[in-house]
């Protein structure tokens, strides 16, 4: 099967299965993703490396010292990661993500309607962007007359989150 050009598309299947960040402070990058994020360690490499998972998985995030030890963020202007995003799999467990965010006085970048998606935006202690969202199911996608995908950007309602994560909304 080809996608009209001739070429084979990437299976539908495929996700991406992790990130890998390079860190200067290994415990600090630890204690943000476990603590503020909820991850687990599944395993460490010494002072290192660590791999951090949910539900049992090897690694949903490695993080590494090797080539950033006491490193800094790259400056503006320059290219790399925008950010990583982690879908959660319903808007409850966004919501307690948003409770968990403000429970360790993380700060948001912003937070977005996308009408496919609600997302929060925020900054892991080297600098790298981290989205945190959830997809409404496909029948509830905007879309226009001809039934075209019609994505946009609005202010998610917070207050409403967090309603639903303290058991109302």
């Amino acid at each position: 099967m080809t996608d009209g050009s001739g070429k084979r598309p990437v299976s539908p299947d495929v996700v991406v299965g992790h990130i890998h960040l390079k860190v200067a402070d290994l415990e600090r990058a630890i204690r943000f993703y476990t603590d503020a994020l909820g991850f687990e360690v599944m395993q460490r490499m010494g002072d290192s490396a660590a791999f951090l998972g949910a539900r049992g998985y090897h690694h949903h995030v490695g993080l590494n010292t090797w080539e950033s030890r006491g490193g800094r963020p790259p400056p503006a202007g320059s290219t790399g990661l925008y950010h990583v995003a982690f879908r959660y799999p319903d808007r409850q467990s966004l919501a307690t993500a948003l409770r968990r965010l403000q429970d360790h006085s993380v700060t948001l970048d912003g937070a977005a309607d996308h009408g496919v998606s609600e997302a929060l935006y925020l900054r892991d202690p080297d600098g790298n962007g981290v989205e945190l969202y959830y997809d409404r199911p496909r029948d509830e996608w905007p879309r226009d007359s001809n039934g075209e995908l019609q994505m946009f950007t609005r202010a998610l309602d917070l207050q409403r989150l967090r309603a639903v994560a303290d058991g109302g909304g």
